[in-house]
């Protein structure tokens, strides 16, 4: 038994198919890039390696070697102000105390001139003084003017002299609280002044020259530490972005073995994945599979088209050669009986009719194909299921033909789509059955769904025939119909929502079981 639509049998046209079915080619390097997005005329290369300043590894390097240097830079520049600060004010406590304990003692410039008052101001008030060209701290008595005065006895030193010239305004200093920084001989100083009781200005000088060194000395320190960390930094950057940015070389990989034709790659998942690029891999993973199943779908839609072309060509080209076979020989006379002529008369006919129906089944599934708007409704498919069980009993009167559609069962569908199915899924069984073989033609309704059933008791399928029911001009044994019946039930079927199932085993019979959303 084949499937196949309500079409009278005509052995006199049967034959064999003249031309050989179109082959599907293997897909080419063109077709694989076409389907990749990549134009014809492309050369599918795959990308080269560019690890230099400008790729994403170099970039993210930089960025962190930037960073830390900006770090580094900020605290290097935060902890010397600190440093310099701190010991700023360490040295301008002890002038302070010593320029407090000169104004507070009242001494005058002759009472200092004393060994007692000199060895006091030597001893305690700038111990560590020395005669050195830059001692680390100046004593020196001013008058008014600023000109340098002899203490004890003896004459100002040059540096002495040096620290008188650096000060412009002994009484603005020594009434100044705040400590100022001066020059004396090349060498940085902090300076403050005292007014002694008789008029006569001390000025005392502390040597700020360690504190520079020191704070060089630290600069160097950090920079050479600074340094040395970001060369670390910029290697283990390296290190982690090589191995962070490998499973995106593999995305690249992996689209290029794709564009090359190997449709069937995938992004492998990597040891110790980040979420991010696990998320981009399984993302992309699932649309290289979207692609394949595509380029598989159009491969195979493109192989069905080209089959259906040949078969089609096939089906129309036997009652053509038929109808021109007839008219040649009456063009040369040859159908001299009337007999002859009428039978040629109806055998063009029946060709004609016959290509006329295969014309209307291509256009019906042309038509379903392009998804069409249904006319639906309200439909009694138990209706529709008794008047086919009719028409089936009218056409073959000894046929057993048994009925479970009893009352009403409605179903929103298309009225005309509902009996094209009945009547195919009759015809398939009063082509290809014997006439004495019985059919049961059932209905039902279950879980919001309805179930139509058309079975016999005939010859059945093989399980490979099975398979192909729903081909289109599929028919088994080469068997009588244009093999379009079943595809047209299975198309109008779908349009409706539903599905079609097959049940049959050599000689078990066919069961063909319909089922239909009832909204």
């Amino acid at each position: 038994m084949t499937p196949a639509s309500p079409a009278s049998p005509d052995p006199g046209v049967a034959a064999p198919h003249a031309e050989p079915s179109l082959r599907a080619e293997p897909a080419t390097r063109t077709e694989l890039a076409l389907c990749a997005g990549i134009p014809a005329y492309v050369s599918v290369r795959r990308p080269r390696r560019h690890h230099g300043v400008h790729s994403l590894r170099g970039k993210l390097t930089l960025a962190n070697v930037a960073l830390l240097a900006l770090g580094i830079i900020v605290a290097t520049a935060v902890s010397l102000m600190g440093m310099r600060h701190y010991l700023l004010d360490q040295v301008d406590t002890e002038l302070s105390k010593t320029r407090e304990s000169l104004t507070g003692s009242r001494l005058t410039l002759h009472q200092i001139d004393s060994l007692t008052a000199l060895a006091f101001v030597r001893e305690r008030m700038v111990p560590g003084a020395d005669r050195s060209d830059k001692p680390d701290s100046i004593f020196a008595a001013v008058d008014g003017h600023g000109t340098p005065l002899s203490v004890g006895g003896f004459k100002p030193t040059d540096i002495q002299r040096a620290l008188a010239a650096a000060v412009d305004e002994p009484s603005a200093l020594a009434h100044d609280p705040a400590l100022h920084d001066t020059t004396v001989h090349g060498a940085s100083y902090r300076v403050t002044g005292a007014r002694l009781a008789d008029g006569t200005y001390v000025l005392l000088a502390a040597s700020t020259d360690a504190l520079h060194k020191g704070i060089a000395k630290a600069l160097k320190l950090d920079l050479g530490v600074g340094t040395l960390l970001l060369s670390l930094l910029a290697a283990l950057t390296m290190i982690s972005v090589r191995r962070r940015m490998r499973p995106l070389e593999d995305m690249v990989e992996t689209s290029s073995a794709i564009a090359e034709g190997d449709l069937t790659r995938r992004v492998p998942s990597s040891h110790h994945p980040t979420q991010e690029v696990e998320q981009l891999r399984l993302a992309l993973n699932s649309m290289l599979h979207q692609v394949e199943s595509a380029y598989r779908t159009r491969e195979r839609s493109a192989a069905q088209l080209r089959r259906f072309v040949a078969d089609a060509s096939h089906e129309l080209r036997t009652p053509l050669s038929a109808i021109r076979g007839y008219l040649q020989l009456y063009e040369k006379g040859m159908l001299r009986e009337p007999g002859e002529r009428r039978r040629a008369w109806d055998r063009m006919n029946a060709e004609a009719d016959r290509m006329g129906r295969l014309v209307d089944e291509l256009l019906i599934l042309a038509r379903l194909d392009q998804s069409p708007e249904l006319r639906f409704k309200n439909v009694d498919l138990s209706r529709l299921v008794r008047d086919a069980a009719e028409d089936l009993r009218a056409q073959q009167p000894g046929r057993p033909v048994t009925v479970g559609a009893d009352g009403t069962l409605l179903v929103h569908a298309d009225e005309s789509g509902l009996r094209q199915v009945l009547g195919n899924l009759v015809a398939n069984v009063r082509t290809h059955t014997p006439a004495d073989v019985p059919v049961r033609l059932g209905l039902e309704r279950k879980d919001g769904t309805v179930r139509l059933c058309v079975a016999d008791q005939g010859p059945g399928l093989a399980e490979e025939d099975a398979a192909r029911i729903f081909d289109r001009f599929f028919r088994a044994g080469g068997g009588a119909g244009s093999g379009l019946g079943m595809a047209i039930v299975q198309g109008v079927v779908a349009a409706h929502g539903g599905d079609v199932a097959v049940r049959t085993a050599p000689g078990a019979g066919l069961e063909v079981t319909v089922t239909l959303p009832t909204r």
